[in-house]
């Protein structure tokens, strides 16, 4: 039996979204809309939603150690630590750090994380798995350092969802190539994500296909990251989960060894 805490419902803390609701879905779609004249003010409520999450499947993060894997610039680790973890963030990319990257963070690939069997409460990645070539792999380094009964919150843009060719959608749908010329004619610049390089076409159903295989995790929740209404129930509808998820957000809880 599933003894993991549920979401809250009913009241909400003071600054906080109810979730799902269909007001916190549109506050979340008006930021990212606003992403490009605004990205502090898009990803730092992102961050705040992410960490209302986490804290609803798995209590208050204050006193416990959060590993924040591929969380670029710190909007994650930062929401973290203000709410009282002690939240690291590893990061592959030194040009996704930006220019001031939160105090302690490592220069780390996802895949072989320095850390520990066990070291986190917490570990922690959003919008990350569809940049990894083995997502398999990725997430067996989550639960190795994430200790027995921690917690796994792991969430992707799935392929055929509209934002699933990031900045080239939705002109995915026509092709991969075809889309990043029509970005590159648009823009007059070269599109950031190419497919099979940094970026790669994860679906949902194998994904969970291959989750429900795993022997070192116990899914908690599987469910749509943003939708405002009934966000598992679009998840356990294949085909349609495809295109109407938008974002997977797995909650994941990690055996005992």
């Amino acid at each position: 039996m599933d003894t993991a805490p549920r979401p809250r419902r009913g009241v909400v803390p003071h600054g906080r979204f109810e979730d799902p609701s269909l007001r916190r879905s549109l506050a979340l779609f008006r930021a990212f809309l606003r992403e490009p004249v605004d990205p502090d003010g898009c990803y730092s409520l992102l961050a705040r939603d992410a960490v209302d999450q986490v804290e609803a499947y798995g209590g208050a993060v204050a006193g416990r150690v959060v590993v924040d894997v591929g969380g670029g610039s710190g909007y994650f680790t930062e929401e973290f630590r203000r709410r009282g973890g002690h939240c690291y963030l590893f990061e592959p990319d030194v040009r996704e750090l930006g220019a001031k990257p939160p105090d302690g963070t490592v220069v780390a690939d996802g895949y072989l994380l320095p850390l520990a069997d066990g070291s986190a409460d917490v570990t922690f990645s959003s919008n990350v798995l569809e940049h990894v070539a083995d997502p398999q792999t990725f997430l067996s380094e989550l639960a190795r350092v994430t200790r027995p009964g921690g917690l796994i919150y792991v969430s992707f843009t799935n392929w055929l969802s509209p934002w699933g060719g990031h900045e080239w959608a939705p002109w995915h749908y026509l092709g991969a190539e075809r889309a990043r010329a029509r970005y590159r004619r648009r823009t007059g610049r070269p599109a950031k994500h190419t497919l099979g390089e940094n970026l790669f076409a994860v679906h949902i159903g194998t994904t969970l296909r291959q989750v429900r295989a795993r022997d070192d995790v116990r899914i908690v929740s599987a469910r749509s990251r943003y939708w405002p209404f009934l966000p598992e129930t679009v998840v356990k509808v294949p085909g349609l989960r495809e295109f109407a998820t938008w974002n997977l957000l797995l909650i994941l809880r990690r055996c005992p060894a």
